[in-house]
This record gives C-alpha cells, sequence and structure tokens, in this order.
C-alpha cells in the first residue's frame, strides 16, 4: 500500500468538492438559460406610428365612416317640374274649354273640285284663357231633333292644343261631296250639334248650308283636326 500524507488527501477532497460545486452551479445557470430564451426577430422593421392613435381608435374611426351614410343635396331636394314645351301651367290658363264657355257658327262655304268645304268655328266668349285640342263632334239633325246621315268622319290629322284667349277661335273643316255631282241620297237639316272636344254638351248652329249627302255613294262626311283662327 502506498501512503498518502493527510494533507495531500484533505487538498484532494477540497478540490473535488469545489469541482461538483461548480458543476452543479453551471447546470443550474444552463437550466435558466434555456428556460428563458432571449426573443429575437427576423425580417424588416414595421415603420413607426404616432403613439397618440391606436389602432383600436383608428379602426373605430374607420368603421364610423363606413356606417354613417352620407345625405344627397339632390335626394333631398324635389325634383324640378315643367309643362310640355317648357311653358308654365296654371288652373286658369291651361284647362280646356267648356261648352259654356264657347260660341258656335259656321263660316262661308269654300266649294272646289266638286267638294262643299265649311269651316266649324269655336270662339272663347269667356273671361279667362283655355285650350282646345283634337276634333270637335258634329251632327246633322232637322226640326225634330232627329239625326241624319251618320256621324262624319276624321281625317288624318296632328292634333295640336289652341290656346283661346277671350274673343279668338279656332276652326275644323266639315267636307262632303255636292250631292248634285255624287247622286248621294240627301238630307235637309235645320242646325249642326257642334260638340267641343272633351265635353258632353253640344252647340246649336241654325244650318244654311243646303242639302247635305245622308246615305249611298259618296256620303261620307269628313271633319279635319282644330286649328287656330276661324278658317284657312
Amino acid at each position: 500500500m502506498v501512503y498518502t500524507p493527510r494533507s495531500t488527501r484533505h487538498g484532494a477532497l477540497l478540490v473535488g468538492t469545489v469541482a461538483v460545486l461548480g458543476l452543479l452551479t453551471a447546470c443550474g445557470n444552463g437550466k435558466d438559460v434555456q428556460s428563458n430564451p432571449p426573443v429575437t426577430a427576423s425580417g424588416t422593421a414595421a415603420p413607426a406610428t404616432d403613439a397618440s392613435k391606436s389602432p383600436a381608435s383608428a379602426t373605430s374611426g374607420t368603421s364610423a365612416a363606413a356606417s354613417t351614410p352620407t345625405r344627397s343635396s339632390a335626394s333631398s331636394a324635389p325634383a324640378a317640374t315643367a309643362s310640355p314645351g317648357g311653358g308654365k301651367t296654371t288652373a286658369a290658363a291651361g284647362s280646356r274649354c267648356h261648352t259654356s264657355e264657347l260660341g258656335a257658327s259656321v263660316g262661308r262655304n269654300d266649294p272646289g273640285a266638286g267638294q262643299e268645304n265649311f269651316p266649324l268655328v269655336l270662339t272663347n266668349k269667356s273671361a279667362r284663357t283655355c285650350t282646345l285640342r283634337g276634333y270637335p263632334g258634329a251632327a246633322f239633325v232637322d226640326g225634330s231633333g232627329t239625326q241624319l246621315g251618320p256621324d262624319p268622319r276624321r281625317e288624318p290629322g296632328s292634333p295640336v292644343t289652341v290656346t283661346l284667349k277671350p274673343g279668338q277661335s279656332a276652326w275644323a273643316g266639315l267636307t262632303f261631296s255636292n250631292p248634285e255631282i255624287s247622286g248621294a241620297k240627301t238630307g235637309a237639316p235645320a242646325s249642326l250639334l257642334l260638340t267641343p272636344p272633351d265635353e258632353l254638351d253640344h252647340l246649336t248652329v241654325a244650318w244654311s248650308g243646303g242639302p247635305v249627302p245622308v246615305s249611298g255613294n259618296s256620303s261620307s262626311v269628313s271633319l279635319s283636326v282644330l286649328a287656330p283662327g276661324t278658317g284657312p
């Protein structure tokens, strides 16, 4: 057996103890390092933002702007309207002439080419301005009020609105073939009943234009659309 001095053995034991303590300390420090690793981030850093505006406030502002509709001044304002032609219409000036506001007459015959042509005239006798548009109604009647022949047929035409100030007139042409030339059966009217457009009541005018065709060949009587004035 080799003899080892006591002091040497004590020194070796001290060194071993220190080494073990050092190893334990190192192991403890290593465990702490693994449990709390440093935080790192790769990539490009985000740009700096104003610290006074948080993401929540920015999102809230955007939502408010999107959820609050913008009121349109065009939709809230009443739409403007205009009558055809751009003119203003009023109840006094734009309303239809009524039968009670009109007078009726039959103008002078203007014959030609075997045709008899009479202007039928409607005159505004009221104190207001009114309008006529389209075709009047007409019928020949005898002394007892019985109609002679069919209603006149309407000639093709484009109706226009005729504005009549007090005292102004509109006329429509009444045309038929001369019975002496056509050979149509005739009647002798006592009166002509003239009804303004869109009215139910008629005006009675004494007829002095002679015989009119009521049946047979070329017995048709025609009526033109109303026009301003008292005749062609």
